[in-house]
C-alpha cells in the first residue's frame, strides 16, 4: 500500500532547467494533481527555457515539458510546502532557510547534474535518460506506487 501523500512537494536543485524540473513532470505523471507539485532553483540562468534534452528524454514517457520556465525560490508564488526535496547541495542550504520555522520534511537526494556529460548526442541523452531513471526510482520508493481506481 502507498504512504500517505504529502499535500506539497518542491522539489529544487540550482537553475531549475534540468533536475528538479525533471523531478517535477515525473510527479506529475505519477501522481496527477492529487497533491500541488512544483520546482525552482537556487538562480536563474541567462537562458529562460527548458533544456532541450530534459524536455527530449521526458517527451519519451510522455510528459511534455517544453513550456516549463526555470524559476527560483524568491520566485515561488506559494512556499508552503510540506516535503522539500533538494537535489544539490546549494538547493539543500536554501531549502533549509526556506524551512525555518515551519513544519516542513526537509530531504536531500544529491543528483548528478546530466549536463556535464560530454559526447555525442545520444551520450548525453543517455546521462539524461539515467539522472530522470533514478529520479522515478526515488519517488516511487519515497512516495509509493500511485493508487489505482479499484486497486
Amino acid at each position: 500500500m502507498a504512504a500517505e501523500l504529502p499535500g506539497a512537494v518542491l522539489f529544487a536543485c540550482n537553475h531549475n532547467r534540468v533536475r528538479s524540473a525533471m523531478a517535477e513532470g515525473l510527479m506529475k505523471l505519477t501522481y496527477g494533481d492529487r497533491i500541488y507539485i512544483d520546482s525552482c532553483g537556487v538562480r536563474r540562468d541567462d537562458d529562460d527555457q527548458a533544456d532541450p534534452f530534459m524536455v527530449a528524454v521526458m517527451d519519451e514517457l510522455g510528459a511534455d515539458l517544453a513550456r516549463h520556465r526555470p524559476k527560483t525560490f524568491d520566485e515561488l508564488e506559494d512556499d508552503s510546502f510540506d516535503v522539500v526535496v533538494s537535489l544539490t547541495p546549494e538547493a539543500q542550504h536554501r531549502a533549509v532557510e526556506l524551512a525555518r520555522g515551519r513544519a516542513v520534511e526537509l530531504e536531500y537526494w544529491p543528483t548528478h547534474d546530466p549536463t556535464l556529460t560530454m559526447g555525442s548526442r545520444e551520450a548525453v541523452l543517455e546521462a539524461y535518460r539515467e539522472v530522470r531513471d533514478a529520479l522515478a526510482e526515488r519517488i516511487r520508493a519515497r512516495f509509493g506506487q500511485p493508487a489505482t481506481f479499484g486497486g
